[in-house]
């Protein structure tokens, strides 16, 4: 799950706290707890926190989808205590042996970890191996100062008389999922004729997008280049807060909804201090602030009550009920499943729009 960029307040913010860590917080006998996650996707204001409270120095690496996460890992990179995948890579991470088994007596906070999230939509509803830790749906933002006749559905990538003003999400299983929903179908789906139907119907889009963009589309859309942009849901959050013509659509065919978990490598040089950290990001109050900073929802049901009233109310967050039983989180599908998507991924990134 990519997360929105970083202005440039954040930006500062982030690098201090960083900065004053490293200046202040360890000599050579403290433990170092090493991170691996999605960009900007933690509070900066928390790491000092953690860091004095297990007295310990936090090293955080980056990476910017789940399959560049496995390469490294797989390529040998290794030291890292805690990953955050989302949940259909936490599937193949375990199948894999790669994943260590969770000591829930370590991890106290999970009691206030929300059952019915657990139960619905959860692949590992047991926390045996993972802890979620955020959850989003992607959509649509559109400028409603600039775009007429907007439906809440998939569709509107077909609207030629936005041409070059639109980006779809530069990801295969987002993007052909969007298609998948506007036919009727699932965005888990191996069928073959299922998938070239929503080859066609991407390439279709794809005629009327400016690209494919994953990076810098909430930053296009509230600066006024696209008028309707593809993303998630606490980007497209994040773009409205520095634009009020940007309105969000969780589009009515249903969409993909996904969470990112904590787990600990099978290696991790630290488990205590990486079930210590997972205990501390289930805090209800350390929950409620990262939603405040990352716009995707903690599914920690007494961190509920601490957010925002402008994020309760956001249906963007928390999903219309109606909408959330047509939506899919996205599945590991396996070798051959996974290997469909990328040969009809390649198909329509080759194809030609003229």
């Amino acid at each position: 799950m990519k997360i929105f960029r970083i202005t440039l307040p954040r930006l500062v913010l982030a690098a201090a706290l960083l900065g004053a860590g490293a200046l202040t917080s360890c000599g050579p006998e403290k433990e170092v707890l090493h991170v691996f996650t999605w960009d900007d996707y933690i509070n900066p204001e928390l790491i000092p926190r953690f860091e004095k409270e297990h007295h310990c120095k936090l090293v955080i690496d980056t990476f910017d989808s789940n399959e560049s996460m496995l390469a490294k890992i797989k390529a040998g990179a290794s030291g890292y205590d805690i990953l955050v995948p989302s949940s259909y890579m936490v599937k193949i991470l375990d199948k894999q042996g790669m994943l260590q088994p969770l000591d829930h007596s370590k991890i106290i906070n999970l009691s206030h970890i929300d059952t019915e999230y657990l139960s619905e939509t959860a692949f590992d509803k047991e926390m045996r191996v993972s802890v979620p830790y955020m959850f989003a749906a992607t959509g649509f933002a559109y400028l409603e100062d600039r775009v007429e006749n907007v439906v809440p559905s998939w569709k509107m990538f077909d609207r030629a008389d936005l041409k070059g003003r639109m980006t779809l999400l530069n990801d295969q299983r987002e993007t052909i999922g969007a298609a998948l929903k506007t036919l009727g179908y699932s965005i888990n789906t191996t069928d073959d004729a299922e998938l070239e139907k929503a080859r066609e119907v991407v390439i279709g889009w794809k005629k009327n997008i400016a690209k494919f963009e994953s990076d810098q589309y909430d930053a296009g859309i509230a600066s006024g280049e696209f008028v309707l942009v593809h993303g998630y849901s606490g980007d497209l959050f994040q773009a409205q807060e520095e634009n009020e013509k940007v309105a969000i659509v969780i589009p009515e065919e249903g969409t993909s909804i996904a969470c990112d978990d904590l787990v600990i490598p099978k290696d991790a040089p630290n488990p205590n201090l990486a079930h210590a950290f997972i205990n501390f990001l289930c805090e209800p109050e350390i929950a409620a602030k990262n939603v405040g900073y990352i716009f995707y929802l903690a599914p920690n049901k007494d961190a509920y009550p601490l957010l925002d009233a402008e994020i309760r109310e956001n249906p963007a967050i928390f999903l219309d009920r109606a909408v959330l039983g047509r939506s899919e989180m996205i599945d590991d599908l396996g070798a051959e499943g996974n290997a469909k998507y990328t040969r009809i991924w390649d198909q329509i990134r080759a194809a030609t729009t003229e």
